[in-house]
């Protein structure tokens, strides 16, 4: 996949002396879906902000399709969406009007097959004549998407896109990001979700304190950075660990009737078959054996404390 957006090396400094974002250099390829994960103020929408020219970087650049931010800016937001995080709409429009007003703002001709495909595909064919502010969250949230869909362009950024959506809805959105990758668009997503981050990102960036630090591929990042469990469940309970197994840190859990062995997923030697075998001499009897997966979150959490 060929580059869409190139940052480099980019600085922002607010007028209060707030630095914001950090010499934060990331490259964002053609198609995929990367989802930057971080804490309130940790310099996510301002980073969203100065690709899509509504904020100046301080230093550095910033290139869409190899077209510089600043510089040619009106070719650069051409080709992309914005979905804010505000539920900012014209309360007493139609959902059709207010998306072909959006599409008019970039000097596009009308096109109401278009507009009738992306109000159909995102659920709101039955709300089109219906006025905005008699719309739910989670409806509202579509119709934002919608209108950043509207002038056709490449790249689409979404931030918080589950805000204010309840766990069916934002499952339904999951879904629609998900068919707007398979119709070639390039998704930047900010969430506070981490599982939406597991369910459908590419990438994940994580980013603290206005520093990214790290961009992975999210398999890669579960696989190097993740530790599995293995839980040992006992055919009968033990009161205590004995002594010959003290060097593989187990827990004793459910008073006595489990045992849990933690070990880094990518290492060459897990330890585990010296781990049963020495079970097996300490003459403890094994019922069921079951292993776990660190989360992203917890990956998360665990980098941002350091």
């Amino acid at each position: 996949m060929s580059t869409i957006i190139e940052i480099d090396e980019v600085n922002k400094v607010f007028a209060t002396g707030e630095h914001a974002v950090k010499n934060l250099s990331l490259n964002i390829k053609e198609g995929e879906i990367i989802a930057l994960l971080g804490p309130n103020g940790a310099g996510k929408t301002t980073l969203i902000s100065m690709i899509c020219g509504i904020v100046s970087p301080s230093s550095g650049k910033i290139k869409v399709n190899g077209l510089d931010v600043v510089d040619d800016y009106r070719k650069t937001r051409s080709m992309i969406g914005l979905v804010p995080q505000e539920l900012t709409l014209e309360s007493f429009e139609t959902v059709s009007n207010s998306i072909k007003f959006s599409r008019g703002l970039f000097g596009k001709k009308g096109n109401k097959i278009l507009i009738e495909n992306l109000i159909k595909q995102l659920s709101l064919w039955e709300k089109r004549n219906t006025k905005i502010m008699e719309l739910s969250g989670g409806m509202k949230r579509r119709v934002l998407i919608a209108k950043a869909l509207s002038h056709e362009p490449q790249i689409l950024f979404l931030d918080e896109p589950s805000a204010g959506v309840d766990v069916e809805l934002r499952k339904e959105m999951w879904e629609i990001i998900k068919n707007l990758k398979k119709d070639g668009a390039t998704i930047i997503l900010t969430t506070h979700y981490i599982e939406e981050a597991e369910a459908i990102a590419d990438r994940v960036g994580i980013i603290n304190n206005g520093e990214l630090l790290l961009v992975e591929e999210k398999k890669e990042l579960l696989s190097k950075m993740g530790s599995k469990t293995l839980t040992i469940e006992l055919a009968s309970k033990i009161k205590s660990i004995p002594k010959s197994l003290s060097s593989y840190h187990l827990q004793l859990l459910n008073n006595g009737e489990k045992l849990a062995f933690n070990y880094k997923s990518n290492d060459e030697s897990t330890g585990i078959t010296s781990l049963l075998m020495d079970i097996k001499k300490a003459d403890i009897k094994l019922a069921d054996l079951s292993t776990s997966q660190t989360s992203l979150e917890e990956i998360f959490v665990d980098m941002v404390n350091k």
